[in-house]
């Protein structure tokens, strides 16, 4: 049975066959960043930590496009002369981030995979919050923009800590200087995006499915581990392997993943 859950008027989570569908519902202004927006995702990536039911999430966005990046009227705020900022973003609120980086990160240290549908297109922050997932499906006239120069910043919601296995440097420095838009396709062929499809979150839900329908403790255990690649050594790496593996070898999951290949049957995991 389904369930959902609301945060506040800007996030929607859905859990059916454990799938985790995470909507961004904020149409009207194309899902824009604003700090409603922020709070409302750092507190449904929390909220999803605590589901044992949610094996895989698919984050979208309602409407037209997935995210248009921060909200305009953020921008006026910052334009105002006599408007000054609360807290400094150097103030680390939320682990090794502030809260705007951690509205994105916090779906790259989510401890399940995350797949992200993007129609219409991911702009600026929308962007980066689709960088902090595992994997990327794009329709293929999307418009992807490493945003931030065309309004005079620079990208500051972690996208630099998670783009950077992706996307050859020469190429990463060109996007981020020119604010240039580029399309679904392109964005796979220079690796900002995993694949095209028509119909993203179509493609999204059947990536899900399949992940859903794997052992949860591998996938898990396989998440970590790969987190790990950022900036783990060979030596740091190789000792990460060998402490998820141990951790799930022999258990109830990995017994029934071998269970139901040799009886050539779907596994059922509790």
């Amino acid at each position: 049975m389904a369930e959902t859950k609301r945060f506040g008027e800007r996030v929607e989570i859905t859990i059916d066959n454990h799938i985790a569908r995470v909507e961004m519902v904020r149409e009207d202004k194309l899902n824009a960043l604003d700090p409603a927006m922020f709070d409302a995702l750092i507190e449904a990536a929390g909220w999803l930590r605590d589901q044992a039911q949610a094996r895989v999430v698919v984050l979208c966005g309602s409407g037209r496009m997935f995210c248009a990046g921060l909200d305009f009227g953020s921008f006026a705020a910052m334009a105002n002369p006599g408007q000054e900022r609360a807290q400094s973003l150097e103030d680390r609120t939320h682990g090794l981030a502030n809260k705007p980086q951690y509205a994105a990160y916090a779906w790259h240290e989510l401890p399940i995979p995350v797949i992200v549908a993007i129609q219409g297109g991911a702009l600026g922050g929308g962007l980066q919050i689709a960088l902090a997932a595992d994997i990327r499906i794009a329709a293929p006239d999307a418009k992807i923009a490493i945003a931030e120069t065309q309004w005079g910043l620079v990208p500051d919601m972690s996208g630099n800590a998670t783009v950077r296995r992706l996307v050859r440097d020469d190429i990463l420095r060109q996007l981020t200087y020119t604010a240039e838009r580029i399309d679904g396709a392109r964005a796979q062929a220079v690796g900002l995006v995993t694949e095209t499809h028509t119909a993203p979150l179509d493609r999204a839900m059947e990536i899900a499915a399949q992940i859903a329908g794997r052992s949860p403790s591998a996938i898990r255990g396989s998440k970590a581990l790969l987190n790990t690649l950022d900036d783990g050594t060979s030596e740091s790496i190789l000792m990460a392997e060998s402490r998820e593996q141990q951790a799930i070898i022999g258990k109830p999951h990995q017994v029934e993943a071998v269970m139901a290949n040799l009886e050539k049957r779907e596994p059922v995991f509790d």
